[in-house]
């Protein structure tokens, strides 16, 4: 359902004890005007509700080409030809349905909205990762007539069980992922794998919209904290800009603009070739991938400007929609449990957004909002259990960024399910919390020792958001 109202203006008095507006901003509007007013199955698929009318005809035009399958060329349809030759999914919606998140494989099934991440030790172009010699840096489980799939992932889970101070348990799945039926034979020996679910995308232009200067001072702010909370930024080469810049988008931070990551997720997901990545993702040893025909009767791009940028606007204008009973007597006991486990820290509330690095993908009716996406968009170490080993620009092994919260609690009902994380494991708001290690261990072992009237509503809280 959708609809469209104003904003409750909530009361000094409904703040929990010791709470101020500026600590814990309440009210429903999650990302100012742009907010809209949504739940169901679609309330991450509508635009920014202060956009004009001719922006809202560019959203539609983009939201063709993010949801509509491409197909393998040639063919007649040569607007979307040119799928693969590898590819995970034939559309980004085939991953991000309903502009949600996507979640891990059923038994017996290949991963089509997880992926795995693939590189070898050492530093690569503009200090980004070495591919995986054969295979590249992702694993592509799909083909297109006439050339082999990469291969098989398999992924199996180990029960780890744990109790709460009041006795009551639960079980954690960790998550071991395995090759088979490899197409272009073994991999290196020292190959590093990262799985990534895919995220919902509402909010992306707002994030980055954020200004640099407030995300650096977070770091600034932890760095004087003396404790263990240490969030770092990320520094990533952005191809559209062809220079270094402040990575915030995926979850290591290692992407830095809407653009990058639509032209990314193009090549490196449904094989198809841009300005901005030109080549096909196919490695010298899959000399099939190399002689396959390409889109749009063989030139390139596959995907021209025009196109790519409508894509790029509908993903960087998605809507977050508002939140649900801010003003709950549960909600409110949540959010004041949340800072007092310093979750804050790290899950910052609220900015204002500025001008966004890529302008002409966006709109200025994201400029100037007063948002509240729980995020500080640092990297920070989360510990043994977490971690992947794989360094992504200067994030390493062991560090993920902090996840926006905003739009958790309608995730059951855009895709039906509840995994959160970066490779889904978590079943829900609590197992995703009981993962926390390393910086945020502190902030666990306080959960752990809550009643569990006050856990209810710890997730409360979360699920508001």
């Amino acid at each position: 359902m959708y609809f469209h109202r104003s904003a409750i203006v909530l009361s000094l008095l409904a703040l929990p004890a010791g709470a101020t507006p500026a600590d814990d901003p309440l009210g429903e509007k999650t990302g100012g005007e742009t907010t809209v007013f949504a739940t169901g199955r679609n309330a991450f698929s509508f635009p920014a509700a202060n956009l004009s009318e001719e922006e809202r005809t560019r959203f539609v035009i983009g939201n063709s080409f993010f949801k509509r399958n491409w197909v393998q060329a040639p063919a007649s349809t040569t607007a979307r030809d040119g799928l693969g030759p590898h590819f995970i999914a034939r559309s980004c919606g085939g991953c991000h349905l309903n502009d949600g998140r996507g979640e891990p494989p059923a038994p017996g099934n290949q991963p089509v909205s997880l992926l795995l991440r693939l590189s070898i030790p050492g530093i690569g172009a503009q200090g980004g990762v070495v591919p995986e010699p054969t295979y590249g840096d992702q694993f592509n489980n799909f083909a297109v007539r006439g050339v082999k799939p990469e291969g098989k992932v398999s992924i199996s889970y180990r029960e780890i069980t744990g109790r709460f101070a009041d006795g009551e348990t639960y079980t954690l799945l960790a998550p071991a992922y395995a090759f088979h039926d490899l197409g272009y034979g073994p991999m290196a020996k020292d190959v590093l794998v990262s799985p990534r679910v895919a995220p919902q995308v509402i909010g992306m232009g707002l994030l980055e919209a954020i200004p640099e200067a407030e995300i650096l001072a977070n770091a600034r702010d932890q760095a004087r904290r003396g404790d263990a909370i240490q969030g770092v930024a990320n520094q990533v080469w952005d191809a559209p800009a062809g220079r270094m810049m402040l990575g915030r988008l995926g979850w290591k931070a290692n992407v830095a603009s809407v653009a990058h990551q639509t032209a990314g997720a193009f090549n490196g997901d449904i094989g198809i070739t841009s300005s901005v990545f030109a080549d096909e993702a196919c490695t010298a040893a899959q000399k099939d991938c190399l002689a396959a025909p390409r889109g749009a009767k063989g030139m390139a791009p596959e995907i021209d400007d025009k196109t790519l940028g409508d894509v790029i606007f509908y993903q960087a204008t998605l809507a977050p929609p508002a939140r649900r009973a801010p003003s709950d007597p549960g909600v409110l006991l949540g959010q004041k449990l949340f800072t007092e486990a310093q979750c804050a820290v790290c899950h910052r509330p609220s900015y204002v957004t500025g001008v966004p690095p890529h302008p002409r993908f966006s709109s200025k009716a994201l400029q100037g909002q007063t948002i509240h996406p729980y995020t500080d968009l640092l990297l920070h170490d989360m510990g043994e259990g977490l971690a992947d080993g794989r360094p992504d620009g200067k994030a390493n092994g062991h560090q993920w960024r902090t996840s926006p919260l905003w739009g958790v609690g309608l995730i059951q009902d855009v895709n039906g399910h509840t995994r959160l994380l970066h490779d889904g494991r978590a079943r829900g708001v609590m197992e995703a919390i009981l993962w926390h290690g390393g910086e945020a261990e502190a902030s666990r072992e306080r959960v752990l020792k809550m009643s569990k009237p006050e856990r209810e509503a710890l997730v409360k809280f979360v699920e508001s958001l």
